[in-house]
């Protein structure tokens, strides 16, 4: 058989397993919260393997060693970020597998630890809030120096990064305030690494909820993916404009869409535009010690042993509101991104080109893995 030949039918077997992957879509997957949510939304093996922990999460599973892969994001004190379940990990080599940590109990999840959040800056608008800061990212198992990568609930197979994770909200108007009620996040992305994240939540409702929450710009980072204000040692809940939709904007009065290059070419060295940062007001700040007091006893991890689970989710071992003004004197997290430095957050690996082309390459040699990915 030709090399031709064989690579044809190398790719198109490649191509049917991940058919196979993406028959149903993680985006697609929508389950009530809580009744309807269940134990794995992605029981299924595919190239990357099963789903890593559960979603199913009570206080059976609310320890430091949980692996709940079910996040949420509603308000200042009550958002959670993924990130690795062992400590010294790479948001890259982890991607598919990150757990949730959360800053209030009751969610089945783990915990930040305290003094890990070092400025955070929660944000409403009318079609997405987003939660962006400072972090000691060493507390939640990122390896100290990781630039990190990008999560969110597509990926190259669709199966999401996490495989499987989750992320519920009752911060959106359709809420109309009954903070017991979760809607399921349909789209959204979390940026984490370089010791800063943005989590960003669209409105399931919203007409344009996949272009806030785009997942194609990961090597860029919170600068252009979620514009922002946030400031070190400020923690503050905001109302603010929309962004434009990150990767777009506009040049000499016409609408410009970026092109991200693909990680064959290197690293970014430029990016054509500086992102606008939306407008805000009535930005409250609040005491950390008091807006995290829930958090005061929770330690970093001290063990890399993963637990057990059971066919529950079980471990078998052992709103800020208000009113008022804030000044803008920072240009927030991720503007440290410089030409120089444009690939912070996922210019290692990410999620659109990661853990799929790996095994494909793996498999296949670097050749098919090119013309897979083309």
């Amino acid at each position: 058989m030709s090399r031709y030949a064989l690579s044809t039918l190398l790719l198109a077997a490649a191509t049917t397993v991940l058919a196979q992957d993406t028959a149903t879509p993680l985006a697609s997957k929508h389950f009530a919260y809580p009744s309807g949510i269940p134990y794995q939304a992605d029981p299924d093996q595919g190239v990357r393997g099963s789903q890593f922990g559960y979603n199913k999460c009570n206080a059976t599973t609310e320890n430091q060693d949980s692996l709940c892969q079910t996040s949420f994001l509603n308000a200042l004190d009550d958002f959670c970020l993924w990130a690795p379940s062992k400590p010294n990990s790479l948001i890259a080599d982890t991607e598919g597998e990150e757990v949730a940590w959360c800053t209030k109990p009751g969610r089945g999840t783990r915990l930040i630890p305290a003094g890990a959040l070092q400025g955070v800056q929660f944000m409403r608008t009318p079609d997405y809030i987003q939660v962006v800061g400072f972090i000691d990212q060493t507390k939640i198992n990122i390896a100290n120096g990781d630039s990190g990568g990008e999560l969110d609930p597509h990926g190259a197979d669709l199966r999401g990064n996490p495989l499987g994770g989750l992320v519920y909200s009752n911060g959106f108007p359709s809420n109309n305030g009954n903070n017991n009620t979760f809607q399921q996040v349909i789209e959204w992305h979390n940026f984490m690494g370089g010791n800063q994240f943005c989590f960003k939540a669209c409105d399931p409702a919203g007409p344009h909820a996949a272009d806030f929450c785009q997942h194609i710009y990961d090597r860029i980072g919170c600068a252009y993916n979620a514009p922002n204000a946030a400031q070190t040692g400020v923690f503050e809940s905001c109302q603010g404009e929309n962004q434009d939709f990150p990767g777009v904007y506009t040049s000499n009065g016409q609408v410009v869409t970026y092109q991200q290059p693909p990680e064959s070419l290197g690293v970014i060295s430029t990016i054509p535009y500086q992102p606008r940062v939306p407008a805000s007001s009535n930005c409250v700040p609040f005491d950390s010690a008091k807006l995290f007091a829930s958090l005061g006893t929770v330690t970093p991890t001290t063990s890399s042993a993963a637990p057990t689970t059971s066919s529950t989710g079980a471990k078998t071992t052992g709103s800020s509101s208000g009113s008022g003004t804030a000044s803008r004197s920072s240009a927030g997290a991720g503007a440290s991104q410089t030409s120089n430095s444009a690939a912070t957050f996922g210019g290692r690996s990410g999620p659109e080109s990661g853990a799929v082309a790996g095994i494909v390459t793996g498999m296949f040699g670097v050749m098919f893995a090119m013309a897979f990915l083309a």
